[in-house]
């Protein structure tokens, strides 16, 4: 009786310890301290929904999912685990999930507000979904929204005073004005919007699916991580490293947008840089270049709040003509997400996917998007619900199959800014700092001189940016979360 008694409060204390780490946002430490928790005491469903809300911090929803479901098997009527269940399924899309979760916790708490408010809203988003599934228009029929736009028959009225594209050539001189006219929160012209985004189109859909990057020897090529509308840390990002130019080029590699509230910003900069220059600027699809994640997580709302309707077609139109995948002189492979569940996957079948489309559930494409490292060897579950976790053996079979040296890929926060894993083989790179102004992470980026292409890894700071909070433009229902 006694060492039960004594199991039990070990446990609290481990929990106490969890919740004080919690509160200050170390997240990786409280689930290693709710663990401690739960292997000492494994029927506290308090314990599980506690992790599981630690794994949403860290976008961990498909572990998220699988404690939830655990508290609520070891008590059924524990609200919060349908709650943080509800909430996981929500950050993936799923609402139809989700809104089961939250009708549940509303029979358990008929009188809690709170629950009543998120079932509500959660009941708006599947309506709202339903709808738009009814509405929308078979695959065969869509139109392509950018062929039936011509930005020359826009007028651009006398009194604007923005950055002005002059004929059909963005010049760096317009690409400075325009970035000093975003910081200073001013709007650009949607007739030069519309020309910068079409014209990137029209070059991204000549691309395959992965591109080969040539750096001559004696020169450098710098490589960036997510973004995630941060637009104040891409400008220091160029006033620590250059502003990209054919001696100076960048790969930006995946999530552009969502979640920072100047995504808008971020998306057309690049995307100018890469009309002024093509070889200057190379961009990768992320995960969140897609219709589904930047229906949540604000860029789709940012789009239609500064811009409008068509521009939220036309971006979702774009973000498929992305490449997937980078080498550089045939020795660095850079992916946004990662690896494989099968082994054999050469750059052939990679340059072979067909990648105009929204991405799909599984398959090769996805796997690229959405697959993290994993300290283990073999391959697990995705931590996300989405791909895979890959370990080093994988990394390493990969890498010796096709004659590569190194993955770098991106997709996840680090403290640094950056970690190397799998025996210095593989290479994650974020170049987001203090994400969603809440992580207090790094940032960094990768510069690799050739011939040797030994990474040289650069960390930053977070710098200032307006009052705008980020997800400030997100679904309603996910902003109660945060």
């Amino acid at each position: 009786m006694e060492t039960e008694k004594s199991d039990v409060s070990r446990a609290e204390d481990f929990k106490v310890q969890a919740n004080e780490a919690f509160k200050v946002r170390k997240y990786a430490q409280a689930i290693d301290l709710y663990t401690q928790a739960i292997e000492i005491n494994s029927q506290n469903a308090v314990y599980w929904a506690n992790r599981s809300f630690a794994h949403l911090k860290l976008e961990e929803y498909g572990s998220a999912i699988q404690d939830a479901s655990t508290a609520i098997e070891v008590d059924p009527k524990y609200s919060k685990g349908y709650y943080r269940r509800g909430a996981a399924y929500l950050a993936m899309g799923k609402f139809k999930e989700a809104l089961k979760d939250f009708q549940q916790v509303k029979r358990i708490c008929p009188n809690d507000p709170d629950a009543t408010k998120k079932l509500k809203e959660c009941e708006k988003a599947v309506m709202k979904l339903k709808f738009e599934e009814a509405i929308a228009a078979p695959q065969s029929e869509k139109r392509s929204i950018a062929e039936s736009i011509d930005f020359h028959t826009i007028d651009v009225e006398p009194q604007y005073s923005g950055a002005r594209i002059e004929g059909d050539t963005i010049t760096l001189e317009f690409v400075k004005k325009m970035m000093e006219d975003f910081k200073n929160q001013k709007c650009l012209h949607k007739r030069y919007a519309f020309q910068i985004v079409l014209q990137t189109r029209e070059m991204l859909q000549n691309l395959p699916s992965l591109v080969d990057i040539t750096v001559p020897e004696g020169k450098h090529f710098t490589v960036c991580g997510d973004v995630h509308g941060q637009f104040y840390d891409l400008l220091n990002i160029f006033e620590l490293n250059g502003l990209p130019s054919e001696d100076n080029p960048y790969l930006f590699n995946g999530d552009f947008v969502d979640r920072g509230s100047f995504s808008l910003e971020v998306i057309l900069t690049l995307f100018a840089f890469k009309c002024m220059s093509p070889s200057a600027m190379y961009l990768a699809r992320g995960n969140h270049e897609s219709k589904s994640m930047n229906k949540i997580y604000g860029f789709e709302g940012e789009v239609r709040s500064k811009l409008n309707e068509t521009f939220v077609e036309l971006f979702a139109e774009v973000f498929c003509c992305l490449p997937l995948a980078h080498v550089i002189n045939q020795k660095v492979f850079i992916v946004h997400g990662g690896l494989f569940s099968v082994d054999g996957v050469k750059l052939s079948d990679i340059r072979a996917i067909d990648r105009f489309c929204e991405p799909p559930e599984e398959g090769l494409m996805c796997e690229l998007l959405w697959s993290d490292p994993q300290p283990s060897l073999g391959r697990g579950p995705s931590k996300r619900g989405v791909g895979l976790s890959f370990g080093a053996d994988v990394t390493k079979r990969f890498l010796q199959e096709n004659n590569l040296d190194l993955v770098v890929r991106s997709h996840e926060v680090k403290d640094e800014g950056y970690e190397i894993e799998h025996d210095g083989k593989l290479i994650t790179v974020f170049s987001a700092p203090n994400y969603c102004d809440q992580m207090g992470n790094k940032g960094a980026f990768i510069r690799f001189e050739a011939p040797e292409l030994k990474p040289n890894i650069v960390t930053f700071s977070a710098v200032p940016h307006p009052d705008v909070k980020p997800m400030a433009y997100a679904n309603n229902f996910l902003r109660m979360f945060q």
